[in-house]
């Protein structure tokens, strides 16, 4: 029989040799990875380390293991993703969440009105992380949630539902494409994608298990950066702000789209890395 010690350290040992895991990441993984499927918590495998686990169990374990072993990302593994503090459901249909699109809803959230009514538009939602966050801080807000993937829709949907936060609407469109009718927007924010599609990093690590429609833009990852700068003043009102989430090597072609496009008040803002990541302007 398999005790708890042998069987997390075994897999600690593989998931270090497959995945070079520092050590610390790997007996993480291993203890929720066998958490989860026993139904307790990390601090119960500890007082019983000496237990024995059953055949199925351990087969179990395994099959799990298996896939991380295989390089799928954690989060699909689990199905569920923490961003800004909310629990999100996610699939092989959405990007996973990553900490550094924190960013964006913080400065997003410093233009909102806390106390008046305004509308925010999300482009490229995915999980909806984004678009739930700042609705769930922004109760009087009306946000609109766009994405060109019914499925990556239906994920967002579910997370609306089960946050329980009603003021998101959700829109399937190819960029602006199906937003004729939407009115215009006190702020909009996107998250797209801005990999370039031969970068060698799409073959690599979690990158090879993400959507790739929603991290690879064009040959230089700009497309969509650029189609959303063009068309978002349309979208906005007077004084209104976009805010774009991208590449850590692409902030001075932004600023110098944003103010090609007519916006003002251009700023760059690094994330905890000290990488430029977001990017921002308003229109006149």
């Amino acid at each position: 029989m398999t005790t708890v010690l042998a069987c997390l350290k075994n897999a600690q040992t593989r998931l270090i040799q497959a995945l070079d895991l520092r050590t610390s990441d790997a007996r993480l993984e291993a203890q929720l990875f066998l958490a989860q499927i026993l139904g307790v918590n990390r601090a119960w495998l500890l007082a019983h380390d000496d237990d024995e686990l059953t055949a199925s169990q351990v087969t179990q374990f395994e099959a799990t293991l298996n896939r991380r072993l295989e390089g799928e990302p954690v989060a699909y593994i689990f199905g569920e993703k923490e961003f800004y503090g909310l629990r999100f459901k996610v699939s092989p249909a959405v990007l996973i969440p990553r900490p550094e699109t924190e960013l964006l809803v913080e400065l997003a959230l410093a233009r909102l009105p806390l106390n008046t009514p305004c509308r925010v538009l999300d482009l490229g939602t995915g999980s909806g992380a984004i678009a739930l966050t700042l609705a769930n801080l922004r109760p009087l807000a009306e946000v609109v949630a766009v994405d060109v993937s019914a499925d990556a829709l239906h994920v967002a949907a579910d997370n609306a539902a089960q946050l329980g936060v009603p003021n998101v609407r959700f829109i399937q469109s190819d960029w602006f494409s199906q937003l004729g009718t939407v009115g215009k927007f006190d702020a909009i924010v996107s998250n797209p994608p801005y990999i370039a599609v031969h970068d060698r990093h799409l073959s690599q690590g979690d990158l090879r298990f993400e959507p790739l429609h929603a991290l690879a833009s064009g040959q230089s990852g700009y497309d969509a950066l650029d189609l959303i700068i063009q068309h978002a003043p349309d979208l906005l009102c007077s004084a209104g702000w976009l805010g774009l989430e991208h590449g850590y090597d692409q902030g001075a072609h932004v600023r110098a789209a944003l103010s090609q496009a007519g916006f003002q008040a251009i700023m760059t803002q690094r994330d905890l890395a000290g990488v430029e990541r977001a990017t921002s302007g308003t229109v006149g």
